[in-house]
C-alpha cells in the first residue's frame, strides 16, 4: 500500500508569477495547475489560457462558448500541483502545511520528476511498464470506457525494439517519403495522357471511346484528391471506430493497434502520423485496385490524387493536435471540432481534413446551447 502523496500549498502571490508562455498557472475552485505544456495543445489556443494565467477559471470551463466534458475535466487532473494558500493566511499555518511537503518537493527537484501524474500506474487496468497491445484484449467490456479516458504519456505496443520503432514515425516522415512520389506520378501520368493513347471503355466498344485529354489531369488529380476524402471518413468511421466485442480478444487487439492507442494518448507525437512501412501495404492495396478498375493513364492519375490527399490528411491530422491556428481560421474550426471527437464525442465527428462528409452520414457534431442563466 502506498504512503498518502502530501499536498502542496501554494501562496496566490506565487501564482501571480506565473502568466507567461514559459510558465503559465491556473486556478479551478482553489487547485493550482500548471498548464504550460498544454497551451499550443488546446484547441482554443493559447491565447484564451495566457488571458486567464494566474486566475481561477472554473467559470471558463463551464462556458460558453465551451463548457469542458468530463474527459477535459479529468486530462487537466494531470497538471494539478497543489492547493492555493490565502497570502493572507498566518505565516506558521503556512509554514506547517509547506513543511510536510518540503522533502518530497526537494525529492522531485533532485530528480526531475514530474509534480503531475499522467496515469495511476497502481490503479489503471493495464502494466504500463509492458507493452500494451497484448494486454488490451483481456480488458473485455472495460476496454471501451477505458481507451476512451485519455492520458498524457507515451504508450509502448510492442515487446521487440525493432517492431516498436516501425510502429512510430516523425511527422515530416510522411512528406519526405510520399510527396517525391506524388510529383514523380504527376510528371508520369501528364506525359503518358500526351501521348493520346488513353481513352475510355475500351473494353467494350472500339467505336465510341474517349479520349482521355491530357489537359485533364489536373482534374482527374482533384478527383483523387476528393475520393480520398470519402475514403478517409469511411476508414475512420467503419474501421478505426468498429465497436469490437467485448468476448473477442483479438478484435480489440486489432482495434486498439489499429486506433484505439491513438484514443488513448491522443498527444503520443510519435503516433499521430501513419508510419511510411505499414502505410506501403495499403497503398499499395490501392494502387492495384485502381489499376484494375481503370485504364493506365485513367487510374494512375486517380490515385497519385488520391495519394497527395492521404499526405494533406496526415499533415493536417498532426497540425490539429499540435498546432495553433488563428483563431476563425477553418483550421482553428477543425481544431475544435476533432478534440471535442477525441475528448466528448468518440461516435461522431469523423472527418479530419473537412467537416463534408459528417453531413450527409449525420455523424456531425452538434453545436452546444447554453442557458438563458450564462
Amino acid at each position: 500500500m502506498s504512503s498518502p502523496v502530501s499536498v502542496r500549498c501554494i501562496l496566490e502571490s506565487e501564482v501571480s508569477q506565473h502568466r507567461s508562455k514559459e510558465s503559465c498557472w491556473v486556478l479551478v475552485s482553489g487547485r493550482v495547475y500548471d498548464v504550460t505544456g498544454f497551451l499550443r495543445r488546446h484547441p482554443g489556443g493559447e491565447a484564451l489560457i495566457l488571458q486567464q494565467a494566474g486566475n481561477d477559471v472554473s467559470r471558463e470551463m463551464e462556458g460558453p462558448p465551451h463548457r469542458h466534458s468530463e474527459n477535459a475535466r479529468r486530462w487537466m487532473e494531470q497538471y494539478y500541483i497543489g492547493d492555493l494558500i490565502k497570502d493572507t493566511a498566518e505565516p506558521q499555518t503556512v509554514r506547517e502545511r509547506r513543511k510536510a511537503t518540503e522533502s518530497e518537493q526537494t525529492k522531485e527537484d533532485q530528480t526531475g520528476a514530474s509534480r503531475c501524474s499522467s496515469v495511476n500506474t497502481e490503479t489503471d487496468l493495464v502494466n504500463w511498464s509492458k507493452p500494451l497491445l497484448w494486454q488490451v484484449g483481456h480488458l473485455g467490456e472495460k476496454y471501451d470506457e477505458w481507451v476512451h479516458q485519455p492520458v498524457d504519456r507515451p504508450i509502448r505496443l510492442f515487446h521487440s525494439n525493432f517492431i516498436e520503432a516501425c510502429s512510430k514515425t516523425s511527422w515530416y516522415m510522411v512528406p519526405a517519403v510520399w510527396l517525391p512520389m506524388v510529383l514523380y506520378l504527376s510528371w508520369y501520368c501528364f506525359t503518358l495522357l500526351a501521348q493520346g493513347d488513353t481513352r475510355l471503355f475500351t473494353t467494350f466498344t472500339s467505336e465510341y471511346t474517349i479520349l482521355v485529354h491530357k489537359y485533364s489531369f489536373p482534374f482527374l488529380f482533384l478527383l483523387g484528391m476528393f475520393i480520398w476524402s470519402l475514403v478517409e471518413y469511411l476508414i475512420h468511421r467503419f474501421l478505426f471506430h468498429m465497436r469490437p466485442p467485448a468476448s473477442n480478444y483479438y478484435l480489440i487487439t486489432l482495434h486498439f493497434l489499429l486506433h484505439g492507442q491513438h484514443h488513448k494518448s491522443p498527444f503520443d507525437g510519435s503516433r499521430l502520423v501513419f508510419p511510411p512501412i505499414p502505410a506501403s501495404f495499403v497503398i499499395g492495396g490501392f494502387y492495384i485496385l485502381v489499376r484494375v478498375l481503370m485504364p493506365l493513364g485513367l487510374g494512375l492519375s486517380v490515385f497519385v490524387g488520391g495519394l497527395c490527399g492521404y499526405v494533406v490528411y496526415d499533415m493536417i491530422h498532426y497540425y490539429l493536435h499540435y498546432g495553433c491556428p488563428k483563431k476563425g481560421s477553418y483550421l482553428y474550426g477543425l481544431k475544435a471540432y476533432h478534440v471535442k471527437h477525441h475528448f466528448e464525442h468518440q461516435r461522431l465527428g469523423f472527418g479530419i481534413t473537412t467537416r463534408f462528409w459528417d453531413h450527409p452520414f449525420n455523424s456531425l457534431i452538434p453545436e452546444e446551447t447554453f442557458g438563458k442563466d450564462h
